[in-house]
């Protein structure tokens, strides 16, 4: 596939600005996804789907790497998430084709709005880590997280990040700031898992794809010093701004706004 230098161009400055949001809270598949889908009109969905895959893998292997050294999460809650996020990531990909998406829009336009909402006229959430399960209960908890939004990330994707965060502060109790370093190694898990489907297809676009993955790298870097420079307050405020650009988006496409 022949491309362009603007449309490199503009598609390398995508993976930018989506490291950036992926690392502070999740979502950066709104901003990458569709800029490959309007960028590569001839590609096909498992194309497009692999070299963005490909390029958050990148991102989140240096954001993760970027939180784990300066915020030090408890491997007893990311260990468990990680593994049943890789497996609900892998489970989603194989099913990736069989799922029409027009039948998860609306479900996950509702779940967002829900928890923009809990967020917003809940302001001490996410403020401070106050567990809401001991033990097994919480193990529990962390694995059908995982599996649930490990399996939308790989037949789906975007807003992963931000499912991980709500589900580790509204269901677990974590701060923001601790949610958003486990979340970032799931979603490094999930991303490593559609690749493991991905590339042996012969998917991925290697023309481009190297090129978005050191973009989104140094917007990863970028977005995870900012956050925990910032702290939790910062990453609620980004966590909000960025679901309601997820429910914009979603409900116009249902609207067929654009």
């Amino acid at each position: 596939m022949e491309l362009s230098t603007t449309t490199i161009a503009l598609l390398v400055l995508a993976a930018l600005a989506a490291g950036f949001v992926d690392a502070v809270v999740g979502g950066g598949g709104l901003i990458q996804l569709p800029a490959l889908l309007i960028g590569l009109p001839g590609a096909s969905v498992v194309q497009i789907a692999a070299t963005n895959k490909l390029a958050s893998f990148c991102g989140t292997t240096i954001s993760a790497a970027t939180y784990f050294r300066r915020i030090r999460p408890d491997p007893r809650t990311f260990g468990p998430l990680m593994l049943a996020a890789f497996v609900g990531s892998f489970g989603g990909a194989l099913v990736a084709s069989l799922m029409p998406r027009s039948a998860f829009d609306p479900i996950i336009l509702v779940i967002l709005v829900l928890v923009g909402a809990y967020v917003w006229f809940r302001p001490s959430v996410g403020s401070l880590t106050q567990l809401r399960f001991s033990g097994g209960q919480h193990v529990s908890a962390v694995l059908v997280t995982g599996l649930a939004v490990g399996f939308y990330d790989g037949a789906i994707g975007p807003g992963t990040g931000s499912f991980f965060v709500f589900a580790l502060v509204g269901l677990l109790g974590y701060n923001f700031l601790e949610a958003s370093a486990k979340a970032k190694l799931a979603n490094w898990a999930t991303n490593l898992a559609a690749l493991v489907v991905f590339v042996p297809q012969g998917a991925v676009l290697w023309q481009l794809a190297p090129l978005m993955a050191v973009a989104n790298i140094v917007g990863g870097y970028a977005g995870a010093r900012v956050a925990v420079a910032r702290g939790s307050r910062f990453v609620r405020i980004f966590f909000l701004v960025v679901v309601t650009a997820l429910v914009v988006r979603l409900g116009g496409g249902l609207l067929h706004a654009w």
